[in-house]
């Protein structure tokens, strides 16, 4: 069966966005950004919700950038061919390799879980994936904690006060000081 996985980078105090709205200060540098492109093509589809799509809207065009440096190629590559799946109730149309869900979120992964085909079914963007959570959807929550503390904004985790336990599966330090933690569910 395919495992559902949500990951993001995170402040060290546990947001994906500061106060301010922004998140420059998790941009990879090139031995993480390496360690996303292999982590990547583990994925076989991508959840995320209106928010992230748009974020990752980015990626449909990027090659069109002749500064464009290699790994960043292979990413647009990659993030262009994989299959996605948007949850959104304002937009009527998405673009690439996306398509609109027609089901509730628990639908949508149980459907996927069944089809055939490898890689992971990947869940992104903080407030898609606390529905994901709340629903016990989560195999496994994968984080990249920059060095940073940004004071507020958008958290990581729900605050649903619903207690998860976890068993460490990876960990892995960065030359930039960013930490990787891979957590698995116990079930």
């Amino acid at each position: 069966m395919r495992s559902v996985t949500y990951s993001m980078g995170v402040s060290l105090d546990g947001y994906i966005v500061g106060p301010d709205g922004k998140f420059d200060w998790s941009e990879p540098d090139e031995q993480v950004f390496r360690f996303y492109l292999d982590e990547l093509k583990a994925v076989g589809v991508h959840l995320m919700g209106r928010r992230l799509y748009e974020t990752m809207l980015y990626w449909e065009t990027a090659d069109e950038d002749p500064s464009l440096g290699e790994a960043e190629r292979e990413w647009t590559e990659l993030w262009k061919s994989l299959p996605k799946v948007v949850f959104s109730r304002t937009l009527s149309e998405v673009q690439g390799n996306a398509r609109l869900a027609t089901g509730s979120v628990a639908e949508e992964i149980a459907s996927l879980r069944d089809e055939p085909g490898s890689g992971d079914i990947a869940i992104g963007g903080a407030a898609f994936a606390a529905e994901a959570a709340a629903a016990g959807l989560i195999d496994e929550y994968q984080v990249m904690v920059c060095p940073v503390l940004v004071g507020g904004g958008t958290p990581y985790f729900a605050h649903d006060e619903r207690r998860v336990d976890l068993e460490v599966a990876e960990t892995r330090l960065f030359h930039s000081g960013s930490m990787f933690l891979r957590y698995r569910v116990v079930r």
